[in-house]
């Protein structure tokens, strides 16, 4: 695959749309150049939302353990075994995103996974550089999610590797949601010459 066919998942979490931030996220995105092959605003099913993170009992308890260290460093008591704390974590993610609508996309363009990482941010927003979107618009952290026993709400999911894309996109889109076409603004791109350019 020619790099500039490149695709990533992004989904605006139900804290984007209930915050009326849809159409500023898209810009962000637009902004960059990338081109919108699919989009749908749905309430996903806790069943894909679990499929979405693929996490395995390895993840769970290592993530537990973290957890179980920080309670005790807190003085706070451990009442459960460290691998139902780490699932706990995945739990509270599908507990969110089917909270509200989200709105599922997929963008295309070179280093599409890479683009939209830079733009979105670090998952934490509080850590988030500024100019990111999630520096920019929200000031969640993992020390109040966890206090308040929810995930974090940092507004976008984005593909984490480009090895992940099609996986991912293909849970939430089935192939006929994906719409090939070509972008006018590609020739700006993508043209080696700017053939056709002037009158």
């Amino acid at each position: 695959m020619h790099p500039k066919k490149e695709r990533t998942l992004v989904i605006l979490k139900p804290d984007a749309v209930q915050r009326g931030l849809v159409g500023d996220l898209l810009k962000r995105f637009e902004n960059t150049g990338l081109k919108l092959v699919a989009m749908k605003m749905i309430v996903p099913k806790e069943e894909i939302v679990w499929k979405h993170y693929n996490k395995d009992d390895a993840w769970f308890q290592s993530k537990g353990e973290k957890l179980v260290e920080n309670l005790k460093a807190a003085g706070r008591p451990v009442e459960k075994e460290a691998i139902e704390y780490g699932r706990e974590i995945i739990g509270a993610l599908v507990k969110f995103m089917t909270a509200s609508p989200v709105v599922p996309m997929v963008w295309e363009g070179n280093q599409s996974v890479a683009i939209i990482k830079k733009i979105v941010g670090g998952t934490e927003p509080a850590t988030s550089i500024v100019g990111t979107i999630r520096g920019d618009y929200t000031l969640d952290s993992y020390e109040i999610a966890n206090l308040d026993d929810r995930a974090v709400r940092n507004l976008v999911h984005c593909t984490d590797e480009p090895t992940e894309s099609e996986r991912e996109i293909s849970l939430w889109f089935s192939p006929e949601e994906v719409i090939n076409y070509r972008l006018i603004a590609e020739q700006m791109l993508y043209d080696v010459n700017l053939d056709g350019l002037l009158e």
